[in-house]
């Protein structure tokens, strides 16, 4: 930002940073954020759905530019594309063995609905283009309000499906001979990454979802022997990172997903070398 000199006072650089309502807004709706794809994403590196969160994002991408095209809010068409997305994708393929050929199947067909919505767009979807990049900055307090009501929606749900959850997450079959129905819980797991992503965009934008909903969650699981402890190192990572980003790039004059990405990608290179991979969790630890 013009004007702006850092001090290496941390104290006295937060208290000026924070006069602005912009940036405030920002570190709210980062923190909500952050939390949601920490705890998010820790599922769903442990149900190896990384390529269903991946293919949401880009499916999310066409539903924002169906939006403008139609003189919508995009984080609405993100929403419901997501959304339908991920129910159609938990619909054909019924275990995560059988996703892979679904997703790649329903990614298809939205991208193509994507790159029709953006040839039949006559004026600049700049609102559209923002989404794949993040406008974390220029978050309203209204959206900060958004951001938080989806998310108490959003944890609620995991909090109601947590047991189930986490079984189907760590063995589908043992699940489902249990009586656990790997269908609908597929459904809302995806439902819930759909809600996710629609949260995240406005931090990193579709292109680098992975910065927030994977790679803290993989970096915590090189860390943590049960779930629950996975859970909150994904969290830290995840809050760490768009604290760290929003504060650096106040002071330097680039993007503020640049350092949000980069730091997740250090830290998970700082565990990969350094720490060796933990055994797998086990059922009894967190079930």
């Amino acid at each position: 930002m013009d004007n702006a000199n850092f001090s290496f006072n941390i104290i006295a650089d937060l208290q000026f940073m924070w006069q602005y309502d912009f940036m405030r807004h920002a570190f709210e709706a980062g923190t909500i954020v952050a939390i949601i794809a920490g705890i998010v994403g820790y599922f769903v590196v442990l149900r190896r759905s990384s390529f269903a969160a991946h293919a949401l994002s880009h499916i999310g991408f066409a539903g924002a530019a169906g939006a403008v095209l139609f003189g919508i809010n995009p984080i609405i068409g993100l929403l419901v594309f997501t959304s339908g997305g991920g129910i159609a994708m938990a619909t054909l393929g019924r275990k995560a063995a059988e996703r892979d050929v679904q997703i790649g199947t329903v990614l298809a067909f939205m991208l193509g609905l994507g790159v029709l919505f953006i040839s039949l767009y006559s004026g600049y979807a700049t609102e559209a283009y923002s989404l794949l990049f993040g406008e974390i900055l220029g978050i309203s307090m209204s959206d900060v309000i958004v951001t938080l009501v989806a998310a108490i929606i959003l944890l609620a749900i995991i909090g109601a499906i947590y047991r189930p959850l986490l079984f189907t997450s760590l063995d589908e079959d043992v699940a489902e001979a249990k009586g656990v129905s790997i269908v609908m819980i597929g459904i809302l797991f995806m439902i819930l990454i759909a809600i996710a992503t629609s949260m995240a965009v406005q931090v990193v934008g579709v292109l680098l979802i992975f910065a927030l909903m994977v790679t803290p969650a993989a970096t915590a699981q090189r860390l943590a022997r049960r779930p629950g402890q996975g859970i909150l190192i994904s969290v830290l990572i995840a809050l760490f990172a768009t604290w760290f980003g929003l504060f650096i790039s106040f002071y330097v004059p680039y993007p503020v997903s640049f350092f949000i990405t980069s730091t997740t990608f250090v830290i998970y290179l700082a565990t990969r070398f350094i720490r060796r991979p933990l055994p797998n969790l086990g059922i009894s630890d967190g079930a």
